[in-house]
């Protein structure tokens, strides 16, 4: 006897679910009540515990140790009232957060009053056009603000500073590239001595050219030597930087170049670099910022005048901070007020430097400029033609030989040997 098999049991169907509705995103950040309350009375505590401890009990005075010991009683009680809600590593976590916030902030304020301060002390020249268009050439230590300037300075900070990156930045980005593409026991070497050298003492690459340049070679001090002794101090830093933005490149992108057959070279020019354009371009306003500050290799390679110098190889030349440095060391008011805002004047254009560099040089991978977008439409336009020109040639090529009947279309065989008799 043969036993059917066993049906399964049928079930209902099931039960729709409804639609899900609208998602809300979850907030990671952010702080609770209790925080800020604990913030609040702990930086209170401290503040009246400081004052009580300053004027009251201890013979304590001075405002920078008032800070120092308000601070330090702000941490021991803020870890005090996030203990009584939190267990350790939480209270570990808070502090390591308010210590963190707190160094952010001192800094961002020690950068604010620094700019302030100098801006302020030099506001008295800076509000004269003549500080931008002259020269100290005419003016003495008692002449009035409205007269001379530090244009002499100005062009010789952009001369010295130009030549130098472009001495700098092509050795400085193919040495990153050969330590990175070219592994070896002499990559490691040029690493180590690169790495010794971004520690160089200015005063080192300023005597170092003024005795093989000057001394040595008979040259005369000028701003070309000066570029030199600034080139010495920002090649470093600019093969360190980029060899530190290179080595971040992802490998698969190397090996995807070269699985479609291209060299080294071609990999590294279209892949490698574009891909670090960004890093470098932080690593060039890095060796930038080393250079554009230096005072002692400028004052031993290029000396010091109060005259406008336009040629960099014949001539003194002065660059701002070493104007900066010899206005500032006069006692006469009017000096020491030109002496600020020919700092500000250098912070000024510091800032106007960086900006055109991160512009130039601050695009992502991929990331095409305006021309090179319109190159890309265009190039793609004459593509759409010419593939709509072959389609319709394709057409009419069909069409006339559907019109001269099936004969024609149809192939001749009668050639084929295969079809002979």
């Amino acid at each position: 006897m043969t036993i059917a098999p066993e049906r399964p049991a049928l079930r209902p169907p099931a039960e729709q679910a409804p639609p899900p509705g609208p998602e809300h995103r979850r907030t990671t950040g952010g702080s609770r009540a209790s925080d800020v309350y604990a913030v609040l009375g702990a930086a209170a505590a401290s503040l009246a515990l400081t004052w009580l401890l300053f004027a009251r009990l201890l013979p304590f005075s001075g405002a920078v140790g008032a800070v120092l010991v308000a601070y330090v009683l702000f941490l021991g009680l803020y870890a005090l009232l996030v203990s009584f809600d939190e267990d350790g590593p939480v209270v570990r976590d808070r502090i390591a957060g308010a210590v963190v916030r707190s160094s952010g902030l001192l800094l961002l304020a020690v950068l604010v009053f620094v700019v302030a301060f100098t801006l302020w002390e030099g506001r008295a020249a800076l509000v004269h056009l003549n500080f931008f268009t002259q020269d100290m050439s005419l003016a003495g230590p008692l002449e009035p603000l409205d007269v001379g300037g530090v244009l002499h300075a100005v062009v010789g900070t952009l001369e010295q500073v130009g030549i130098a990156l472009a001495f700098t930045v092509p050795s400085g980005i193919v040495c990153a590239v050969f330590l990175n593409e070219v592994p070896g026991p002499f990559a490691r070497l040029v690493r180590t001595i690169v790495e010794a050298m971004t520690a160089l003492p200015s005063i080192v690459a300023g005597l170092f050219v003024y005795a093989t340049v000057i001394l040595g070679l008979g040259m005369e001090r000028s701003g070309f030597a000066a570029s030199l002794a600034l080139s010495v101090m920002m090649l470093p830093i600019i093969i360190r930087a980029s060899d530190v933005v290179i080595r971040l490149v992802p490998g698969t992108l190397r090996e995807a170049s070269y699985a479609m057959g291209s060299s080294r070279w071609r990999t590294v020019w279209h892949v490698v670099l574009p891909t670090a354009r960004s890093g470098l371009t932080t690593a060039v306003i890095l060796g930038t910022a080393r250079g554009v500050g230096e005072t002692s290799p400028v004052l031993l390679t290029a000396g010091f005048t109060a005259e406008l110098n336009v040629l960099p190889t014949s001539g003194a030349q002065v660059s701002l901070p070493l104007a900066t440095f010899e206005l500032v060391k006069s006692p006469e008011p009017n000096m020491i007020a030109r002496g600020f805002g020919t700092a500000a004047v250098l912070m000024l254009l510091v800032l106007l430097l960086f900006v055109l560099a991160r512009i130039a040089g601050g695009r992502g991978p991929g990331q095409l400029t305006k021309r090179q977008e319109r190159r890309r439409a265009l190039a793609s336009r004459r593509d759409a033609a010419r593939q709509d020109a072959a389609r319709q040639d394709a057409a009419r090529t069909g069409a006339g030989a559907f019109a001269a009947g099936p004969s024609a279309a149809r192939p001749d065989r009668s050639a084929d040997p295969r079809n002979s008799p």
